[in-house]
Order: structure tokens, then sequence, then C-alpha cells
């Protein structure tokens, strides 16, 4: 029995690629502001929660959905959303445990992924008191993992800025991107969402400046300290030669 070039297709895009793998930075958290003057005793915040690309890429590309599970006293306490930017605007008084479900398209995996956020409304001790003008934000950065994507999956996502591709196995070839596919990637992003001037910044630039600068800081302690030593064992500050080891 012949199968038509439609059925081969499919079954080509549906096949696995070994040795692959997809990464997908996001940062997921809350910003919460102090309602000020206008705070009731059960109105006291008003909280935004949320999953987006490390660098505020659209992340629509990968999640299909997003459900959020709230404290029981909410009305409707599981909502979902089914289109870029996942999040969920709420109000309130209590600090509690979100959890994040997840749904992937049908072409990434079935599995959904449960994320974890315990809701802050509050400044830490170190933070100052309550402001109307500078929110609470906490986030945290993951990576999810796709280990061995199908070829139609690996296509779909080519050159997309919200995922990190893998260096394809010798004979594998994709496809080009259609260019109204182009068009559609920036179109959940959140470049210019609202809270934005409040999301942290988790790029690899930037993680490295910060690498770099705790290890000067490292290097200057040890410096001081091994001075404080030789001051306190007499001796002028000197370097020990590698034929003293």
């Amino acid at each position: 029995m012949l199968k038509s070039s439609d059925e081969s297709e499919k079954k080509n895009m549906a096949r696995k690629v070994k040795d692959s793998e997809i990464v997908v930075p996001i940062v997921y958290g809350n910003i919460a502001f102090w309602l000020g003057k206008k705070a009731s005793d059960y109105q006291s915040h008003k909280w935004t929660v949320y999953v987006r690309g490390a660098g505020n890429e659209d992340l629509g590309v990968v999640i299909k959905r997003a459900v959020f599970q709230l404290h029981s006293s909410f009305n409707n306490p599981t909502r979902t959303v089914e289109s870029p930017p996942f999040e969920l605007s709420e109000s309130g008084w209590g600090e509690f445990e979100i959890i994040i479900t997840l749904h992937f398209h049908s072409d990434v995996t079935d599995n959904p992924l449960h994320l974890y956020h315990h809701l802050k409304l509050y400044p830490g001790d170190e933070s100052g008191p309550l402001s109307t003008k500078k929110p609470v934000v906490v986030e945290s950065y993951d990576e999810i993992v796709f280990l061995e994507p199908s070829e139609g999956f690996l296509s779909r996502v080519k050159n997309h800025p919200a995922v990190i591709e893998p260096r394809l196995p010798a004979g594998i070839t994709l496809p080009p991107v259609p260019m109204d596919d182009v068009d559609k990637r920036k179109r959940g992003d959140t470049n210019d969402h609202p809270l934005s001037q409040w999301f942290g910044n988790f790029s690899e630039a930037d993680e490295l400046l910060i690498l770099a600068g705790a290890r000067q800081q490292v290097q200057a302690q040890i410096a001081r300290l091994r001075r404080q030593l030789s001051l306190v064992e007499g001796q002028p500050p000197q370097l020990k030669s590698t034929s003293d080891l």
C-alpha cells in the first residue's frame, strides 16, 4: 500500500531527533503594588503573577496555555490563560503559594510542567517600608529542556528568539521558515508590557558581568587578608614564589 506524500511528510515531522535538545529560558514570578490610602483590610495590594521569556520573548511558540491555581478563598481559583502574555492580575491582602501549570503545543510534549511560586506582597526588612511607587518584585529564572524534539518542533521554532536551538546532527535538514510565521514571532512578547520597567534582566551577558564583579571582589578580599596576615607576622607584604610551594 502506497502512502501519500502528506502522510510521509507528517511521519517525518514527528520523527525524533536523537542526541538533541531545545532549551527555553523562562522567568516566573509576581509584581505587587501596595494601594496606599486606598488599601483596606482585605484589599491591600494589586498584583500580577506571570510566566515570561527570560528576554521578554513570545513564549506562545512553545506554550499553548497556562493554568494558575490560586488560593481557595478566591472566586474561581483555577484560572486559565489561553494565549501570551501568560499572566494573571488580582487583588488581595495575603501571601500564598500559586501553582502554575504550563501546557505545551502538541508537537512539543503531552506532559504539562508545574511551577510553584510563593506570592510576595510585602517587602523584606532590608527593602524598607511599603511604597505605592515601588512595587515588590519576586522572580525566578529557569530553563525548560525538551530532549529529542521532533523534526516538526525543531522546524517550527527555527531561529525563534525564545528558544536556544541545538546543533543539528549530520544528515538533518529543516525546511525554511514561512514568512508569515516570522511576522508572528513578536506578537506575544513582553518588551512593551506595562510592567516591563520592573522586570529583572536575566541575559547571559549580565550574568557574566555579575560573576566577573564577584570574582574581583573575592580576589580583592584575598589580597587584603594576605596583607593583614603579613603585618601580623611582622613581615613586609610579598608574593610567595613558586619555589616555595
